[in-house]
């Protein structure tokens, strides 16, 4: 798969792997298993690689996020000292930084995260922003930092409160208690709960269903979703989606393909996405 891109992949392995299990998915493993997989320098370098590389390679179309070990990501590496979000004046590297995460992430395709165990912290936070989530039997998630004289302040608390309401989402906030995945699926935090052997493969399925669609569409109607998930307001959400993402898709190679495949009653042949 790695030989159609046509993009040079990253050059990454201090915490991140990359590897291709099926057309047009690339599967990123965090790969700090002695360290809950923790997120330290290495991780927020990596991450900041990956993540444009993945929105720019037109050979594409999902990404799936797990963790080695018995972890997805058990938060921030504070050995490395308190996380700090910046500051209103910080530089624009500081900005970019933050930006590329997993956590601050606005992009175009969409990020599955298969939650093979714990996801804690920034790992919660990962899983909020990420667009379906597959999670193992053994998986739980929590928001320690009240714990720790903290809080989650890369954008997970505004996205738990849109998903969960009010109530759940003060409670996963102020308490710190953890949650199970059974729990997490009852919230509508979670897609799918299956056993940790399978949790990467039912992702892969996921993953699967969405490459084979259109790479125009599979964009367009993922900045709709997201544009109603940011704004308050349908209709200017509706409006936004028709100004942007179908404006383009309706000039689309892909859409023209689309519907000619359905006239001709045959699999239809994807472009790689211009938009």
């Amino acid at each position: 798969m790695a030989e159609n891109l046509i993009n040079p992949v990253p050059k990454v392995g201090k915490y991140l792997q990359l590897s291709f299990p099926a057309p047009r998915v690339v599967l990123i493993t965090m790969n700090r298993p002695s360290h809950l997989n923790a997120m330290n320098r290495d991780a927020r370098q990596e991450f900041g690689l990956v993540l444009p590389w993945f929105e720019a390679e037109p050979n594409l179309t999902v990404a799936i996020l797990t963790g080695a070990g018995r972890a997805f990501c058990a938060g921030a590496d504070l050995k490395e000292g308190a996380p700090s979000p910046g500051r209103k004046g910080d530089s624009n590297a500081v900005i970019e930084s933050r930006t590329k995460s997993v956590t601050r992430r606005v992009g175009r395709k969409p990020l599955i995260a298969a939650v093979n165990g714990l996801a804690h912290g920034g790992g919660f936070e990962m899983s909020v922003n990420c667009d379906l989530v597959v999670a193992s039997e053994e998986a739980e998630f929590c928001f320690p930092e009240v714990k720790r004289g903290l809080i989650p302040f890369a954008g997970a608390l505004p996205r738990i409160m849109r998903t969960v309401g009010l109530q759940r989402a003060m409670e996963a906030a102020l308490t710190g208690r953890r949650i199970s995945a059974r729990e997490a699926e009852t919230w509508g935090l979670v897609n799918k709960v299956v056993p940790k052997s399978e949790v990467v493969s039912e992702a892969v399925k996921y993953a699967e269903m969405i490459a084979a669609n259109s790479p125009d569409a599979v964009i367009a109607a993922y900045l709709g979703v997201r544009e109603s998930w940011h704004t308050a307001h349908v209709d200017d959400a509706t409006q936004a989606t028709i100004d942007g993402p179908w404006a383009i898709l309706s000039q689309s190679e892909n859409l023209v393909e689309g519907v000619k495949a359905f006239q001709e009653k045959r699999a239809p042949k994807w472009k790689p996405s211009k938009l």
